[in-house]
């Protein structure tokens, strides 16, 4: 199977997810494009915050609509490295979020293509466009290596 380049809103949710790591959080990163710029960012902080939702996909949309001074984020792509799980679906789908780009597949807590598949519910208001395994590899990689540092 040919490798591709990374694209570069993905790299720089890798590195956030390795910020994540740095600071004793579960190391998932999060991008919100519009237009070809990242106008949210995130990762994941539910330690640090004393917050259960600041996983990285809540962070990154937060801080796009306050950029962009809107809740929807119509023409949006969300890049984050782990499959998002049913909270993150949720506010994906609220958002209005066009295309959605993960990496790792998480079958414990995912909700896109495990569990709960949220988009696939006929009751899900909005559906993005789901590419799944962008930077897989590497996301995988960083998981694992964290969970393996605390056993």
């Amino acid at each position: 199977m040919p490798q591709f380049p990374l694209p570069e809103p993905m790299r720089a949710a890798l590195n956030l997810a390795k910020s994540a790591a740095a600071a004793g959080e579960v190391p998932v990163g999060a991008v919100v494009v519009k237009d070809g710029m990242i106008v949210g960012e995130g990762h994941n902080a539910p330690r640090t915050a004393h917050d259960p939702t600041a996983h990285a996909e809540i962070v990154a949309i937060r801080a796009a609509a306050r950029a962009l001074g809107n809740e929807r984020l119509d023409g949006c792509d969300l890049y984050v490295t782990l499959e998002p799980c049913a909270m993150c679906a949720g506010a994906i789908a609220h958002a209005r979020i066009a295309r959605l780009y993960y990496g790792a597949d998480d079958p414990k807590g995912g909700a896109v293509v495990h569990g709960p598949r949220v988009f696939a519910q006929p009751t899900v208001h909005h559906r993005p466009e789901v590419y799944d395994g962008i930077g897989a590899g590497e996301a995988a990689g960083l998981l694992r290596e964290f969970f393996a540092a605390r056993r």
